[in-house]
């Protein structure tokens, strides 16, 4: 096995490399076997200390470790990417939101707690991005379609797993500071943040 400096060396470059999300399986190939995962993991927390006060950090996400720029760098990051982001309306992350916190959920579950009916182009923009997925049916007449977050959205929200999303009581507590929005059509972009606030503490 290669020292724990070049061992250090070899993770850093598959890391760096990788536009995705690494798990801990497919590193443990960079040395045919020859480390084990307590040791490979001790030796990427070593290297996300490495990194420390840089402007790019290590972190590990629900699939895997991943090098990317720090919440403070985005800003200026951002300048170089002139193409933004795609923006949701708020008919679909409120749905993303209820699946968050109440999965496993059907179609009926959510429109129970937003109170309007869920067009299926709702489900199939989160199932085309990856947040959500069918994980099963419910034992009931019709069958309907279990839904749960993917890996890929607690990737893209910086989570190793569903237990560090924000809880419940913390969120209504940002909602009783903020003033209640106007209402708005599902075509009307909103945040994640405000849209998660509104759907989880219904």
């Amino acid at each position: 096995m290669a020292d724990p400096t070049e061992a250090k060396r070899i993770l850093e470059a598959a890391l760096l490399s990788s536009p995705d999300p690494v798990s801990l399986g497919d590193l443990k190939r960079l040395f045919d076997g020859e480390v084990g995962a307590d040791t490979l993991k001790r030796l990427l927390i070593e290297l996300s200390t490495d990194w420390n006060g840089r402007a790019v950090e290590l972190v590990e996400l629900a699939s895997g470790w991943r090098f990317q720029t720090r919440p403070e760098m985005q800003p200026f990051v951002e300048r170089l990417q002139p193409e933004k982001p795609p923006r949701y309306s708020r008919a679909v992350l409120e749905t993303l939101a209820i699946v968050a916190y109440r999965q496993p959920v059907t179609r009926g579950d959510i429109e129970d707690v937003r109170g309007v009916s869920v067009s299926p182009q709702i489900i199939q923009t989160l199932e085309a991005r990856g947040w959500i997925d069918v994980i099963g049916h419910r034992e009931t007449p019709g069958r309907p379609a279990l839904y749960a977050t993917t890996k890929t959205f607690l990737d893209d929200l910086g989570l190793r797993s569903l237990s560090e999303l924000p809880p419940l009581e913390e969120i209504a507590q940002t909602l009783a500071l903020e003033p209640t929005p106007a209402p708005a059509s599902d075509e009307e972009p909103a945040s994640v943040a405000s849209a998660a606030v509104r759907a989880a503490t219904h």
